[in-house]
Formats: structure tokens, sequence, C-alpha cells
């Protein structure tokens, strides 16, 4: 996984290049990318599954953000982790409670995400999870999709979802919502845009949801987590037409 944390930081650089107007946010990305890669090395390394584990890193992380992200973001961790009990406090709330208990809170959940992403991926790299006839959510943490992945496979492509929080994936139906369950492709519409010729929007007209997906079979090296990220304008466009995101990535979009 270090080695798909390099890989993910190198692809945010090249496509902050080729979309400057998703620069920022990648870049930011990319900041936080290096940060978790030790956390997760660290991790392997002692076989650590104890999650106060992860407290030792929130300083460096209100630094980065004080230095990097946003004012709301900064302020947050100024204001709200300075104790260590705090600190086990939220991660604790995002773990064991599951992510929905801090959605009215998205300074709080982005703390808690950027801080338990390695460990939940750490954690699924040991397990042998299930990844066929899975549901909506994540076979390993139950967390919500943050994407859809089209991979070739015959004529067509099989759709994958990755996980927001473990980036476990797995294979879930092309034409069935992920947040209703409904399976009318008429009311599934897909939305494309020229300047992103990989990635797609998936609607679905009953629950007014949507999840962006990458297609692989159109850019082999597409790393979805990242590219969800550079093609924010889908976004934009999707959320002025009334869709809401199923899930949001780890910036909170």
């Amino acid at each position: 996984m270090t080695a798909s944390y390099d890989a993910r930081i190198a692809r945010a650089n090249t496509l902050a290049r080729h979309y400057p107007t998703s620069a920022p946010l990648l870049n930011f990305y990319s900041e936080l990318a290096r940060f978790q890669k030790p956390i997760f090395a660290e991790l392997q390394k002692k076989n650590e599954t104890d999650l106060r584990a992860l407290v030792c890193h929130v300083s460096a992380l209100i630094k980065l953000v004080s230095r990097s992200g946003t004012e709301l973001l900064a302020n947050f961790g100024a204001k709200n982790l300075l104790g260590t009990d705090a600190q086990l406090e939220l991660l604790s709330a995002v773990w064991e409670g599951g992510e929905a208990i801090l959605a009215s809170d998205p300074a709080g959940r982005f703390y808690a995400r950027v801080l338990l992403q390695p460990y939940a991926e750490y954690l699924a790299s040991r397990g042998d999870i299930q990844t066929n006839g899975a549901g909506p959510t994540c076979p390993f943490c139950n967390a919500r999709p943050v994407a859809g992945v089209l991979r070739g496979e015959g004529d067509g492509a099989k759709r994958w979802l990755l996980c927001s929080l473990c980036s476990t994936e797995w294979q879930f139906r092309r034409v069935l919502c992920p947040g209703c369950g409904e399976e009318n492709k008429d009311k599934l519409p897909i939305y494309t845009a020229a300047e992103f010729p990989a990635a797609r929007v998936d609607a679905c007209d009953n629950c007014q949801t949507y999840l962006k997906s990458i297609d692989l079979t159109k850019d082999g090296h597409a790393i979805p987590a990242v590219d969800e990220i550079a093609t924010v304008a889908l976004n934009i466009w999707a959320e002025e037409h009334d869709y809401a995101k199923l899930e949001t990535n780890l910036l909170g979009m």
C-alpha cells in the first residue's frame, strides 16, 4: 500500500498539471497522501491495530492543515483537537459509530477520515474480504462508496465500487443504484463531459443521488480516488441539476 500512496501522489501531480482549475484541490490531496503514507507504513511495520496509535499524528495533521487547508478546517483543528481525549473521541466516534455520526460536522469528519484511512486500509490489507455479492456498502468497514470503477471484461466492462474509507473495491451490478436499489435503467441516467473522457456521473432519478465512475477501459493510468477529485467540475454540474453526492471524498466534496 505504500507503493499505492506513491502512485496516488504521482497521479495527483500529473492531473494538477492537466486540469489547472482542480490543481489546488489535487495539490492539497497530494500533501495529505504524503502525510498518510508513513502512517500506513508504521502500522504495517509494528503490526499495530490499536486506534490510539493514530493520536500521535494529530498535531502534525493540524499543522499541515493550518499551512495548506481552508480557514474553516484550520480553526476546527486549533480549537477542538488540542487534547488526547478529544482526539481519540473523534476517531472512535467515526470508526466505531460510523461516519454518519459526523455527517453534520464536515470539519471533524475530515480530520478523522485523513487519519483513519491508512488505518482502515492497513486492517483491510490483513483480511480476506469477500468482494463478490456484496451490497451497496463496503464489505469490510461498511462505509459507503466514493466512486465507481469500470474495468474491461469480455465485450463490456464490469462495475466495482470503491470504499470511501478503507479503499476496498467490491463488485456491484452496473444497472443498480447503490443509494436506493433502483434498477429501472430509465431512472438511472449517465452523464458525461468531453473534457473528462474517462469519468462519468451515474445518477438516480429515484433518490436524486449520484456517484462518479472512472472508466479504466478509457484511461488505464487513472487512479479512481484521485481522478474522482480532479473531476470536481462534474460534481458542480450534478449538484446544479439537483443530484446529491452519495458519499463525499477525502476533501469533503
